[in-house]
């Protein structure tokens, strides 16, 4: 980068990338894992997943929220030089890097349907949703500060993920206006640019 500014990823753009693969995977998983009876039952089946869906949302969205807090406390003012990367970047480089992993928990989610129909994928989905209700708890502290919350690029894993990882010692702070996301990492309506 010029003169020493540093590339820069959303916090709750990472956090987000994950919410919808996560989702529509665990729904069509829970929709093909209804069709086998397993060893359970279809009735037992869904009553666990509906358990898992909420437990796995839940330990999701409150989980690292003390490390998050933290470094958001210590966010430091972005530099002249850094540079700000697209939402649209951030959300490809996390999904290409999860891609295998995204995979491998479909295809578990549905074979475990064999055994209990539907609970797989309704795990899958729960957690989907947890990290969507993470990145939106993410967008209220960034709307209360009036400062959205980037990371290093090159302090996140090599897959694209952990913004709040080891490697990660601090977090910058922009205007709410900077970016192509708004506060909670969703796209941003046009209306809101003018």
């Amino acid at each position: 980068m010029a003169r020493g500014g540093q590339g820069l990823a959303r916090v709750a753009v990472v956090v987000r990338a994950g919410a919808a693969p996560l989702w529509w995977l665990g729904v069509v998983a829970a929709a093909i894992g209804a069709v086998p009876q397993g060893l359970t039952g279809r009735r037992i089946g869904v009553l666990a997943g509906a358990a898992l869906f909420v437990v796995g949302a839940a330990v999701v969205a409150l989980a690292r929220r003390g490390r998050y807090a933290a470094l958001a406390r210590g966010a430091a003012r972005a530099g002249k030089y850094d540079v700000l990367q697209d939402r649209a970047v951030t959300v490809r480089n996390w999904r290409r890097g999860h891609r295998w992993w995204l995979l491998l928990a479909w295809a578990v989610a549905v074979g475990t349907a064999f055994a209990v129909p539907v609970a797989g994928g309704l795990l899958l989905a729960g957690c989907g949703t947890g990290l969507r209700l993470k990145a939106a708890w993410l967008g209220r502290r960034e709307r209360a500060a009036e400062t959205l919350l980037w990371v290093r690029v090159d302090w996140l894993d090599k897959r694209g993920g952990r913004p709040a990882g080891k490697a990660v010692r601090g977090l910058r702070g922009t205007g709410i206006a900077a970016g192509d996301a708004a506060p909670g990492g969703a796209r941003r309506r046009t209306a809101a640019l003018v």
